[in-house]
């Protein structure tokens, strides 16, 4: 049900050697159109991302130590050593963030919020590049039919996982949100249904609109 990183990585990806130069690094994000560049080394394995923000650092800091007191100026010294980078090796973010082919689509937007980067590699076992996915990659599994994510609902949660009915309860979806009503068996099934359904590939949100028996502290509750 969940969508994997294999289902929308990009398989042929645009990468570089560590010893690869800044002006052939800025010739390739001109031909290719991408925004950065995965580094290899001589067995394949990532080792670090280079991007064009990395690149921009050359032309914005050009001018030197601006005298940046405390934290400011340590992150800015930083910056300053890469402009003066010629290499990708020179540039590049060593040990980058990475996920594997069969890390969920879930876990790639997460690290990708959390770490405030616009793209991952994709390694395999070895560390070896095996594609790259992108914020846009990412958003893609939105891109899908509210029949097929209907149809994905009735079948491989109602009937599949909890064994009911495929009509009971009723299911709409509309652009994406998906809107459980009827009855329910009990309120804990009722919310691992709809937790079940969150994970489904376009969805976008989940109403529940499901009416529950009452309990017996409901009703020990209204006697008091």
């Amino acid at each position: 049900m969940d969508a994997l990183v294999r289902d929308i990585m990009t398989t042929r990806v645009i990468w570089v050697r560590k010893d690869a130069s800044f002006r052939e690094l800025a010739a390739a994000l001109r031909e290719y159109r991408v925004s950065a560049f995965p580094v290899l080394d001589q067995d394949g394995t990532v080792i670090g991302v280079v991007s064009e923000a990395d690149m921009l650092l050359k032309e914005a800091l050009g001018g030197g130590d601006d005298g940046l007191p405390g934290i400011a100026g340590i992150l800015r010294r930083h910056d300053q050593e890469k402009a003066r980078g010629i290499t990708a090796g020179d540039l590049m973010t060593a040990a980058p963030v990475t996920v594997s082919p069969d890390d969920t689509v879930e876990h790639a937007a997460r690290l990708m919020y959390e770490r405030r980067v616009k793209r991952l590699p994709v390694v395999d076992a070895g560390r070896h590049l095996v594609g790259i996915i992108s914020r846009a990659d990412v958003l893609s599994v939105f891109d899908r039919s509210d029949a097929d994510i209907r149809e994905e609902v009735r079948t491989g949660v109602l009937m599949q996982g909890f064994s009911v009915s495929p009509d009971t309860p009723t299911v709409t979806v509309n652009d994406g949100v998906v809107t459980l009503a009827g009855k329910a068996e009990n309120r804990e099934v009722g919310r691992e249904i709809a937790h079940r359904i969150w994970h489904i590939r376009g969805v976008v949100a989940v109403r529940d609109r499901l009416s529950y028996p009452r309990s017996r502290q409901d009703i020990d509750v209204g006697a008091g």
